[in-house]
This record gives structure tokens, sequence and C-alpha cells, in this order.
């Protein structure tokens, strides 16, 4: 049984978690380390982080949605295929050896964060697009959804940097639509972490009381702000999660 004191603290680490995730992503790496000091075993963790960050992602996706940067119709096909992606990434991991995704995924969010830094017309102005819309994004949900069921970090600026890079979507616009796919993709997952008793009760709900405020301020501030925020807090989140992966292998 935790602490009322502890589940206060964890309250406030969902609330500064949920405004970073709703911003630029990697909430998880501010609310895991939390539940871990809290004493939750590394599962119970995992998943425990997944639910209470699922409540700021719904809240930032749903304050993205209704201000006109994200249109659900036009994600449908791809927020089934991201569904089905993490589920089966979720299934599958025990099958995979993802010892080179310790290396590989660092160096990826290295190069994401030299891109955020030094592209010059990065803006929330939407460019003309790489690849249709219609026919890709399912696709980059699908598979960016699998490497979240099989290991997880980084996945909100590997959705991001998709979104600007292939289909030319204004930081603010890609924010938004990251935000809606990864929370199908937290969904997946919490398809079989809950039935499994993984889940934490307690300490997720306190944590989802502070996503809940974090993620609304955090969309709102991203909204308001546009690039001139998202582009360096992109920066900082990708560059501190791939030396997270580093050094605490």
């Amino acid at each position: 049984m935790l602490e009322p004191l502890v589940l206060l603290a964890l309250a406030a680490v969902g609330l500064l978690a949920g405004f970073v995730d709703a911003i630029a992503g990697g909430g998880g790496m501010i609310a895991l380390p939390a539940l871990l000091a809290a004493g939750l075993p590394p599962v119970a963790a995992l998943a425990t982080n997944k639910l209470q960050g699922s409540i700021g992602t719904a809240m930032a996706a749903v304050t993205f949605w209704r201000r006109g940067y994200v249109s659900l119709q036009a994600l449908l096909p791809a927020i089934l295929l991201t569904f089905a992606g993490s589920f089966a990434g979720a299934l599958v991991v025990k099958q995979l050896d993802t010892s080179l995704l310790n290396i590989a995924v660092p160096i990826a969010l290295i190069g994401i964060a030299l891109y955020f830094l030094f592209a010059p017309n990065l803006s929330d102005v939407d460019k003309v697009a790489r690849l249709p819309f219609a026919r890709f994004v399912p696709l980059l949900g699908f598979a960016i959804g699998f490497y979240d069921g099989i290991f997880g970090p980084g996945t909100g600026s590997f959705f991001t940097i998709g979104f600007v890079l292939l289909f030319g979507l204004g930081l603010t616009r890609a924010s938004g639509n990251t935000k809606v796919l990864n929370l199908v993709s937290n969904l997946a997952a919490l398809a079989i972490f809950i039935p499994s008793g993984d889940v934490v009760w307690p300490a997720a709900m306190a944590m989802a009381v502070g996503q809940l405020l974090g993620g609304y301020i955090g969309a709102r501030t991203g909204i308001r702000f546009g690039a001139r925020l998202i582009r360096p807090l992109v920066v900082v989140i990708s560059i501190a999660l791939a030396l997270r992966l580093l050094i605490f292998r």
C-alpha cells in the first residue's frame, strides 16, 4: 500500500510528465523513474506508466483535436493499424532480440534532435508532402506502433519526425497527430497489461489526476507558442532519452 504522501508526490510528477509529453513527448522519462522510486516492480511500473500516461495523452489529443489541428476521419486507418502494430509488438516481444535497439534507438533520437536543431525551415506552416497522407500514414502508424509494443522510448519523437519529414505537417499539427497515434499505441499495450493485473491502480489514478491537468496545460501551451516551443523541447527530450538509453542500459 502506497502512503498518501507518496501518492501526492506521484500526482505532482504526473502533472509535470503530462505537460512535457503534451508538447514534445518523453513524459515517460519523468514518470517511470518516479514509479520505480516509489517501490513498484519493473513490470508493474511499466504498466502503471502506460495507464497514467494515456490519461494525459488523451487530454492533449482532445485539446489539439478541438482546436482543429487533427482530423480523426483522415487518421482513422492509421489509428486502426497503429493499434494492431502495437498489440502485435507487445505479443511477440518475448520472442525478439531487442538488444540492437539499445544502440540503434539512441542514434536515431540524436539524429532527430540534430534535424530539429539545424533544419532551417521548421515552422507551423505545412509543407509539400513527400508521400500521400492517406496511403502511407497507416504504414507509419503500424511500424512505429510495433516498435512501441516491443521497446517504446522515443515513440512520440519518431511519430513527430515522420509527420514533419514525410507528410509536410507543421510542428503543431504534427504534435497533435502524434498525440492521437501515441494514445492508440498505449491503449493496445494496456489491452495486455490490464487483464494481466500488472497495473497498480492507486498509483495510476494519483498520477492520472496530475496528467489530466498537465496534458491540458501542455497542449494549450504548445498550441499557443507553436514551433518556437515545440522545436527546442523535441531537441532536449530526444537527447535526454538517447543519453538515458545509453547510460542506463
